[in-house]
């Protein structure tokens, strides 16, 4: 079976390749977070701070290998740059099943976010190199919802073998020898089409892109990726404290963890109908989304209704889930095919400094604010959504605002 791309048709097989990459980026963090209770008994001696390092270290170690992976990638191959990433990532997962000590587990912690990081911007990259016009944004959108969807499924998967033994949830981070394997019809379709001409994007913007000696429109890509990196930070406080303001309310947890699951299949579900949303909203879909996106946080701050949380979790989600693979898409116009890997790790590296900074920008507007409750950080992100409002209305014209 082939599947067009909008150039040379492309076999199912070297898609599936692509997509099992996407899968992984959603990993990191997953298999800790079922059994980090349960550290302080199995590890009565570690601190605190060493049991939060084990979901922390992974998301730090990731920012700068993304950055090292986009530079790498242009000097070597994505091909080569995607194995060793695949390698290192799955080479944590065994290191996991035979660590006894909390000093073995941040040490692969850091191996694991070294493995991640160095895979992350290469799903994007493979779909920028072998898709192109509306294809590209297709697949960009069906990238995000797989990388959502696994998610969901190995956070559930993670806490049931958790049950069983603290060890298991590991077994998820083997899954890298699924893409790894797979990278064998991926090489024949690399191969393939190193023999031809790299395409030329076709222009996407109306706005003139200058690429300079870099390769890539720093001005163009800058707006992109602070954007990207503010709505994930929206995104990302809604996510980290509707479990405290649930408890304040008096929710059951299972409650609030099921907004939050309806909160990442949100996320998940535009992906399969991108390219449709894009046509209806044009222009202003990403100012539709961040007014979906304000509904929903909004009726979380001010409403307790159970039924109405579950549908506002679902706005949040799916602003989200519309914007982010839109982002990817438009950040293959600001850069050269050469450099596209390059120029997607920079905008990719925004999601994780997002979810590191979050907290701490949430304590310091706190602080700052001498305001402590549940609801102060929402209160606080309805002023930074309104902000990105205000910034999409100004900026409609630009390049970032474009569909």
């Amino acid at each position: 079976m082939k599947i067009k791309t909008g150039q040379k048709a492309l076999p199912l097989v070297t898609l599936v390749a692509i997509w099992s990459v996407s899968a992984l980026n959603a990993l990191p963090g997953l298999a800790v977070s079922p059994i980090l209770g349960k550290m302080s008994v199995l590890f009565p001696h570690s601190s605190e701070l060493s049991i939060e390092m084990l979901s922390t270290l992974p998301s730090l170690l990731i920012i700068p290998f993304i950055l090292l992976s986009g530079k790498l990638t242009v000097k070597i191959g994505i091909l080569p740059m995607l194995r060793i990433g695949l390698i290192i990532f799955a080479l944590s997962g065994v290191l996991y099943l035979l660590s006894q000590k909390m000093w073995q587990l941040l040490a692969v912690s850091v191996l694991l976010g070294a493995g991640s990081g160095l895979i992350v911007p290469l799903s994007t990259g493979l779909i920028s190199r072998f898709f192109i016009g509306k294809y590209r944004t297709k697949q960009f959108g069906l990238s995000s919802a797989i990388t959502n969807l696994t998610l969901v499924i190995v956070t559930a998967v993670a806490g049931f073998l958790a049950d069983i033994n603290w060890h298991l949830p590991f077994v998820v981070y083997l899954l890298p020898l699924v893409s790894l394997f797979l990278t064998m019809p991926l090489r024949k379709a690399l191969t393939a089409g190193d023999n031809e001409p790299i395409p030329t994007l076709p222009q996407q913007t109306r706005h003139r892109i200058e690429y300079g000696r870099s390769g890539i429109d720093v001005r163009r890509l800058v707006p992109l990726m602070l954007f990207y990196g503010a709505v994930t930070y929206i995104a990302m406080v809604v996510i980290l404290n509707i479990p405290f303001l649930a408890e304040a309310r008096g929710v059951d947890s299972a409650d609030s963890g099921l907004m939050i699951s309806l909160l990442f299949l949100a996320i998940m579900a535009p992906g399969f109908f991108l390219p449709a949303l894009v046509r209806i909203f044009g222009n202003y879909t990403k100012l539709a989304c961040l007014l979906l996106m304000t509904a929903g946080i909004i009726a979380i701050t001010l409403s307790s209704s159970l039924a109405l949380s579950y549908v506002a979790a679902v706005c949040v989600g799916f602003g989200y889930g519309v914007i982010q693979p839109m982002i990817y898409d438009q950040t293959t116009t600001v850069a050269r095919p050469d450099k596209t890997t390059l120029a997607l790790a920079w905008v990719m590296a925004m999601n994780y400094v997002a979810i590191v900074l979050c907290p701490f920008i949430i304590d310091g507007l706190q602080a700052i604010f001498r305001t402590h409750t549940v609801l102060s950080p929402f209160y606080f992100n309805i002023v930074a959504i309104a902000l990105c409002i205000v910034w999409a209305w100004v900026k409609r014209d630009t390049h970032l605002f474009e569909k």
